[in-house]
């Protein structure tokens, strides 16, 4: 995934990762809030997960330390960084506030 991600966040478009484990009962929690920010956004910013377990790599060089964390990229550039459940609202002003 480690070149994958790179070429991703690095894209001219909005980037949402979602850091997240299976164990993780908010990661589940927050999946579905997660597909109706994505059917309300249509496509002006493409979301990704990361599995925290299977690339611990990624997760530590943007410090995530309790999962769920979503970062926003855009062009490779870190935009926005919170971690917890977040609303469907909080996450649309993010992408306000991003873009």
């Amino acid at each position: 995934m480690k070149g994958n991600f790179e070429k991703i966040i690095n894209s001219k478009e909005l980037v949402l990762v979602d850091f997240h484990a299976v164990w993780c009962g908010p990661c589940k929690m927050q999946s579905p809030i997660l597909q109706e920010f994505a059917n309300e956004i249509d496509g002006k910013v493409r979301i990704i997960k990361i599995d925290i377990d299977k690339n611990q790599s990624i997760a530590q060089r943007y410090q995530v330390r309790s999962v769920p964390t979503l970062i926003m990229f855009k062009n490779g550039e870190k935009l926005w960084q919170e971690s917890g459940m977040k609303t469907k609202q909080q996450l649309l002003d993010a992408v306000a506030a991003a873009s």
